[in-house]
């Protein structure tokens, strides 16, 4: 019996552990969703980093991966720093916030989203373009995933 409920603790500990890492992001509120609620915002990064950790060609993988690329990226926001506007069309990307908040102002929300440590977020879709700015007092950390086609590629694609 000591056994079972030491096992059922351990197991209880690790699923709300592994919850926690998995955490939904800041969502849109009900009845603040509408489409083109934000047009537009910061155009220019702001105390931002952006390193490129990895990326793979996926143009082997067939006709439809020509010119994809997969990337990973790590970028730090400073206090005040800015991820400029953009949109996720052609380009689906995941986000992980590692550490720090960051607001997410939104092209189809009325109001902005806030996004904390251990937050996940999935961009995509024709209707969606945003830009991101740390609010807080600390450096906010992402990794983020994301698939784009490399003519598209930019000096300022966040």
């Amino acid at each position: 019996m000591k056994l079972n409920l030491t096992v059922s603790i351990g197991i209880a500990a690790l699923a709300f552990a592994t919850a926690a890492n998995f955490a939904q992001a800041g969502e849109c509120p009900s009845g603040k969703m509408k489409d083109n609620a934000v047009t537009s915002g910061e155009m220019m990064p702001k105390k931002v980093t952006d390193q490129v950790l990895a990326s793979i060609d996926l143009t082997p993988k067939g006709e439809a991966f020509k010119g994809e690329t997969l990337r990973l990226r790590k970028l730090v926001i400073q206090p005040g720093g800015v991820v400029p506007w953009h949109d996720h069309k052609t380009r689906p990307a995941n986000i992980y916030v590692v550490s720090g908040t960051v607001t997410e102002y939104r092209s189809t929300c009325e109001v902005p989203i806030i996004h904390k440590a251990g937050d996940t977020v999935a961009e995509f879709g024709d209707k969606l373009a945003h830009w991101w700015k740390n609010t807080g007092n600390k450096p906010a950390v992402l990794i983020s995933a994301d698939i784009f086609h490399s003519a598209d590629m930019d000096a300022h694609m966040m």
